[in-house]
């Protein structure tokens, strides 16, 4: 449960003062001290007061100034206790001002009012009865000068009626300060409540904008950074960021759009280094004078969740259809096979049925690898010994597509690598990689020569699976797009081989990417934590 701290009290209880509040005390003490010595110097002429015993008075602060002094070192050593200290200090107060008001001439003097004064601090400093406890202390010492005056026979000083009304101007003070001092306590302990509930939703907001993906910077009228989450530390390729920087030196390319952009409120592509930045922008008044939001999205990223989308919903229908489509399809395939049986066909025929014969296969292996697409999340993971796998994998894959020794090759030792995954999803994923080095990764009229390569790094505690082949490589323009559903080199491709293998990967903590050979070829790198 969190503590209200009201001014001048305790933490835990709220009665007793601080020491900040002991301080001030000690400061007002000081200066009282120091006004009166002036109005007390011996070195007066003509005194203000009438009846003024200035060197009896000089001795009377003199005595006030140790005492205010050993209050400083018990403030310094913080002995005796808060509220010890603050009642020893009012006493002290009280008992100075009543002499002094005696030496100076009684209630004539006017420095009772230093009594009341004093009566207020402590009905500030102490809660209750205290406070009225001092006012009356007050009232008797008044009482008691006026009472000692009347004894020596000094007429003209004495008089019981101010010294009546005196005290009750104590009293109105400590009844007037205990209650101003509720209130102030009570405003003091709302704005306190107000100041933790502000701080947690600050705390929340800071939370929230730091988590979030989308990268939000906050400028103000002079295009300075107040604030930056990691998204967009993320997108601007930054580690750090100072608050009160300008815009131009976070981001120039940033900054160059937010000077003359075509239309500031609408999503626009910036260039930052390699990437392309979709940002948009938000007024935090009427108008950016008063400060601006930016919003910072990756266009890849928004590139590749709108494929996610499309593809989700392409899975979902193709699977919801795929009785229907592949009933008819495998009819017009096997009425195919049987006109190919017809002695009778021509070249013309066969051709035709040749076209037949290779589109419903395409539309098979389509329909086959989007079905896949929409199974990729059941993911079963095991532990894997990779030596013994791999040893499977190569030997089932060589039976399969009749290939030898040398043309499926593999280097690299597995000893003792145990990977966490799906079985199936490995086996997928190294099978569409090497199917896509049998079609593509050679030149023409060669024979295609593949190698998969096992590295590991116990440093970095990861293994490398990578399948080289020898081909002509991936141009440039296309290496970015390479991962991006649909998209294929040739005619007979679907588009979907690499990236079901990427998705897959990603679904099984791996990530798959692309780095070209030289002097020629391909090489496709599985990283794999373990």
């Amino acid at each position: 449960m969190t503590q209200i701290t009201a001014a001048g009290h305790d933490d835990a209880q709220g009665r007793y003062p601080t020491w900040d509040a002991l301080r001030w005390l000690f400061l007002f003490r000081l200066l009282t001290l120091a006004g009166l010595m002036l109005v007390f110097s011996p070195s007066v002429i003509n005194p203000a007061l009438a009846g003024l015993n200035t060197r009896f008075a000089w001795y009377i602060l003199i005595s006030d100034a140790l005492l205010i002094l050993l209050a400083g070192l018990g403030l310094v050593y913080r002995w005796p206790a808060r509220e010890q200290q603050v009642q020893m200090a009012i006493f002290c107060d009280i008992l100075v001002y009543t002499l002094l008001m005696h030496v100076a001439g009684g209630i004539a003097s006017g420095l009772g009012i230093l009594l009341a004064v004093t009566v207020a601090a402590a009905a500030l400093m102490m809660e209750g009865r205290l406070s009225l406890l001092f006012a009356a202390f007050a009232s008797l010492a008044v009482i008691a000068q006026q009472s000692y005056s009347a004894m020596l026979d000094v007429p003209t000083v004495t008089s019981f009626t101010q010294a009546g009304l005196l005290g009750l101007l104590f009293f109105s003070v400590a009844l007037m300060s205990h209650v101003l001092y509720r209130r102030v306590r009570s405003a003091e302990a709302l704005a306190a409540r107000r100041k933790v509930d502000i701080d947690d939703l600050f705390k929340l907001n800071a939370f929230i904008i730091h988590s979030i993906g989308t990268g939000i910077l906050v400028v103000d009228g002079e295009r300075r950074l107040r604030l930056l989450n990691q998204a967009a530390l993320d997108l601007l390729g930054l580690k750090t960021f100072r608050v009160g920087a300008a815009l131009v030196e976070l981001s120039p390319g940033l900054h160059r759009w937010f000077a003359n952009p075509p239309d500031l409120d609408a999503g626009q592509l910036v260039e930052i280094g390699s990437r392309q930045i979709r940002a948009s922008r938000k007024l935090l008044g009427d108008s950016p004078a008063s400060g601006v939001i930016l919003y910072l999205r990756d266009n890849q990223e928004l590139a590749r969740e709108a494929q996610q989308i499309s593809l989700a919903s392409l899975g979902t229908l193709t699977a919801s259809i795929a009785h229907n489509i592949r009933n008819p399809l495998s009819a017009i395939a096997h009425a195919g096979q049987l006109l190919a049986e017809n002695p009778e066909l021509n070249e013309d025929d066969r051709h035709l049925l040749e076209i037949v014969r290779r589109n419903s296969a395409r539309i098979e292996e389509i329909v086959h690898s989007v079905l896949q697409l929409s199974r990729r999340h059941q993911r079963q993971p095991s532990q894997i010994v990779l030596a013994e796998w791999l040893a499977e994998f190569i030997s089932e894959f060589r039976e399969r597509h009749e290939l030898d020794a040398d043309t499926l090759q593999h280097s690299g030792a597995a000893e003792g690598v145990i990977l966490e995954a799906d079985p199936r999803h490995l086996h997928q994923i190294l099978a569409n990689l090497c199917e896509n080095a049998l079609i593509h990764g050679h030149e023409e009229k060669q024979a295609p020569h593949l190698l998969l390569r096992i590295e590991c790094d116990p440093g970095l505690r990861q293994t490398l699976i990578e399948v080289i082949d020898a081909g002509p490589g991936i141009k440039p323009d296309a290496a970015s797009n390479i991962f991006n559903p649909f998209f294929t080199t040739t005619s007979r491709g679907t588009g979907l081989g690499l990236y079901i293998a990427r998705e897959l990967a990603e679904s099984n903590g791996m990530r798959l990417i692309y780095a070209p050979v030289e002097p020629h070829g391909s090489c496709f790198r599985l990283i794999c934590a373990g």
